[in-house]
Formats: structure tokens, C-alpha cells, sequence
């Protein structure tokens, strides 16, 4: 299993803080949220983990990565203009490094309260394709910023729509996602087909209606670190902890 960490946007809501800093190496409770996020993630155990990040920032992200294991991916891009978009980064990636395995894809930008080898032993046992799942509890904030989703009684996705205008429900799918081996060539599909290269719950939205996808709820609670109000809530409940 090998996973792909989401790190190529230009963060312009948290400007200037990130104007020469990628969002992924602020620091949160005096770390880099990077690094919080991958702790959070290591007992699942991965054969290799990729960071994909754009020509801006991949100077800072291999000074960052020294010494360790990861490998960073630079997607070539300087600017929002020419980005590639989530999706195409995972494309990309799939495509440069050859991957034929089970891929665990997480957004740099996320921050979770509580350890996350429980996904990682769903994802194992179940061969599926797997999406994190949080009740963000206000519909208002799923209104054209999250996406909205319906779940069966077995956990497998009956409704999912990107950002609606008027959400059926305030469970939101959020950055963490594995896809089965056998899942990847669909992925090539998608972006063959011309379909948003940006937004990764895009590709669930395409996806579910083709193979069944079921979900794992977060335990603990998720930051989504948008801007500087959920950038400081974060750093001062880690900071907390430490």
C-alpha cells in the first residue's frame, strides 16, 4: 500500500502567510502540519509515501523531506492558472511512478484529532474504495463549500454531490481516500475524459455511481485548514496536547 500526500495548491485564502510557505509546512502546535498529519497516519504502514507539490514549493518540501522516506513529486506548475488540480496530481503521480497498488491519497491540508490505523485496516479488509466521512452537524457549512452524502445501512454511498446549492444532509466526505489497485486505471478514465481535474471529491461523485464506495466515519474531530480562524483553532488545541 503506498500513499500519496496532496500538497501542489497555493493556499491564496491564508495570504500572506503562504505566499513563500506551502500551507502544509505551517506549523501547528509548534510542528509542521505535515508532519502531524503523516504521524497520524503511520500506523497504517505504507511501502512509500509520495508528496506531490508544484514548482513553487518543491525546494522547500525536499529540504523538509531530507532524511526521510518520502519522495517529493514536483508537478511542474508555478501558479493557479497552470495547476494541475487534485485529481490531475493524483494522475500523475499514478502515471510517474508507476504505482500498481492499493493508494491511500490525503490532502496536505488536513489535520485529524486521532490516530488513523483503524482506515487503514478497514481499507485492507474490506478491498474497497474508501472514503473518510465527517458529520460536520450545520448545513449551512456544506452549501457550496463541502460536498453533501447519503450512506446506506452498510456504509456504502447512495448520494454524494460536490459543494451543492442545497445539501440533502450535513455528512461530508473529507480529504482521505483509498483506492483498490484495481480502481486506479478508472481514475485514468476519469481525466481522460475531460472531466474537473481539480476538487478530489469530484472523482468520488464520478466514481460511486460505477463501483460501490462505502465510508469510515473520523473519529475524533477534523480540521480543514482553509483559513487563518481554522489555521490558529488547530495550532492552539495542538499546542494544547503537547
Amino acid at each position: 500500500m503506498k500513499l500519496l500526500v496532496l500538497g501542489a495548491g497555493y493556499a491564496t485564502r491564508l495570504y500572506p502567510l503562504t505566499l513563500d510557505r506551502p500551507k502544509p509546512l505551517l506549523p501547528v502546535g509548534g510542528r509542521p502540519m505535515v508532519d502531524r498529519l503523516l504521524g497520524g497516519l503511520k500506523p497504517i504502514g505504507f511501502d512509500a509515501v509520495y508528496l506531490v507539490t508544484n514548482a513553487k514549493f518543491a525546494g522547500q518540501f525536499r529540504d523538509w523531506a531530507a532524511g526521510s522516506d518520502v519522495v517529493v513529486i514536483d508537478d511542474g506548475t508555478t501558479s493557479e492558472e497552470d495547476r494541475l488540480g487534485a485529481i490531475g496530481d493524483i494522475g500523475l503521480v499514478i502515471e510517474r511512478e508507476e504505482i500498481d497498488d492499493d493508494l491511500v491519497v490525503v490532502a496536505g491540508d488536513n489535520l485529524f484529532s486521532e490516530p488513523l490505523g483503524d482506515f487503514g485496516r478497514a481499507a485492507r479488509e474490506r478491498a474497497v474504495p474508501l472514503l473518510a466521512i465527517h458529520d460536520v452537524g450545520d448545513i449551512e457549512l456544506i452549501r457550496g463549500r463541502y460536498n453533501s452524502i447519503e450512506v446506506d445501512a452498510h456504509g456504502r454511498i447512495t448520494y454524494f454531490e460536490e459543494k451543492p446549492a442545497e445539501p440533502r444532509s450535513t455528512l461530508s466526505g473529507i480529504g482521505l481516500y483509498f483506492y483498490p489497485r484495481e480502481t486506479l486505471p478508472l481514475i485514468r478514465e476519469y481525466l481522460s475524459g475531460g472531466n474537473n481535474p481539480d476538487q478530489p471529491g469530484r472523482l468520488v461523485e464520478w466514481l460511486y455511481p460505477r463501483v460501490d464506495v462505502y465510508t469510515w466515519p473520523v473519529p475524533g474531530r477534523w480540521f480543514d485548514i482553509g483559513s487563518r480562524e481554522q489555521l490558529d483553532e488547530a495550532d492552539r488545541i495542538f499546542s494544547a496536547q503537547s
